[in-house]
């Protein structure tokens, strides 16, 4: 049975975005779906320097192609952004293994119920049935438990390339990171600056046979960890360095302990290079945990900020 068209208000403009590179076996019939399921949305593909002829199949098949020189999924994640215009926004990978007939439900969670991102959920579905690549299903658990734990969350799929957006989140996110960790980088943003965030299952199938997929997982997946940990840096220093903080303070501790009851017991300090060195590390606790503080508070002075400017984003 077909999907019923999404209820949506008149006028919204709805805009697929697809980043491609070297997806000729697939990008047809992903834009062929879409045109079926939702015929007044604009398709766009940006092709990252494809070597083959995805460019022209979509084109051919009545999408907007656009070039993006820069290689890596976050560079065109920020081009288009920063690009188009629109209402709604639906994100979705060029390689087939998603299905159109979700985007109805996606977009209603940003007409009809007013979320900023919505994220299509793979791995309550049949993700872990059908990805035979054990290296991604183990990365995605790990990403997924430390962000959750981090920033007391439940978001079940973190590195879901099906997603819609609202106007003011396109408009507002800061994509900073290159390659495949900008799903990383969406959800944590979302989850810091406190937006309307919604999950929806979706149908998910592993690549058709003769395509490749770009995510290498070693060197892919340490980019995504080195991106949470600097994130977790940035969004959330007073933890961060208060972790850092009691690491030196222990440290000095165990050196600076049995001096002390030394020297209580006979008044002498035969160790005064150990004593210097629990002493620095004192001092580098106390320096680590001001740190926190003084970032902590230039964090909370950016939020302010963002939500003072957040209601100018995309007025009408």
């Amino acid at each position: 049975m077909k999907n019923p068209p999404a209820h949506k208000p008149p006028n919204v403009q709805i805009a697929i975005l697809i980043p491609c590179y070297n997806e000729e076996k697939t990008i047809a019939k992903v834009i062929d779906n879409f045109h079926k399921q939702l015929p007044n949305a604009t398709i766009y593909v940006y092709d990252n320097n494809s070597t083959d002829h995805s460019a022209k199949i979509a084109t051919d098949h009545h999408a907007i192609v656009r070039k993006e020189p820069r290689q890596g999924k976050g560079n065109v994640v920020r081009s288009m952004f920063r690009d188009i215009n629109a209402d709604v926004y639906i994100m979705v990978d060029a390689d087939n293994t998603y299905s159109a007939s979700d985007a109805n439900k996606l977009i209603s969670q940003i007409t009809n119920h007013h979320a900023d991102m919505v994220i299509g959920d793979r791995l309550n579905s049949t993700y872990f049935k059908d990805n035979k690549r054990l290296g991604h299903n183990f990365g995605n658990r790990l990403v997924r438990k430390t962000i959750n734990t981090i920033f007391h969350a439940n978001i079940q799929d973190i590195m879901t390339g099906y997603r819609a957006f609202s106007c003011r989140f396109v408009k507002t996110f800061p994509a900073l990171s290159s390659g495949f960790q900008i799903e990383t980088e969406m959800t944590i943003h979302a989850l810091d600056k406190n937006m309307n965030i919604s999950t929806i299952p979706i149908k998910y199938q592993n690549r058709p046979q003769g395509s490749q997929s770009k995510l290498r997982t070693i060197r892919d997946g340490s980019k995504v960890l080195l991106t949470i940990f600097n994130m977790i840096r940035e969004y959330k220093p007073l933890p961060f360095f208060s972790i850092i903080s009691l690491i030196f303070l222990i440290i000095s501790l165990i050196l600076g302990v049995p001096i002390f009851i030394e020297f209580s017991q006979t008044s002498l300090v035969p160790r005064f290079p150990t004593l210097f060195v629990s002493t620095m590390f004192l001092v580098l606790s106390f320096l680590s945990f001001s740190t926190g503080l003084i970032l902590d508070l230039i964090a909370r002075k950016h939020r302010q900020l963002f939500e003072t400017n957040l209601n100018l984003i995309c007025k009408k």
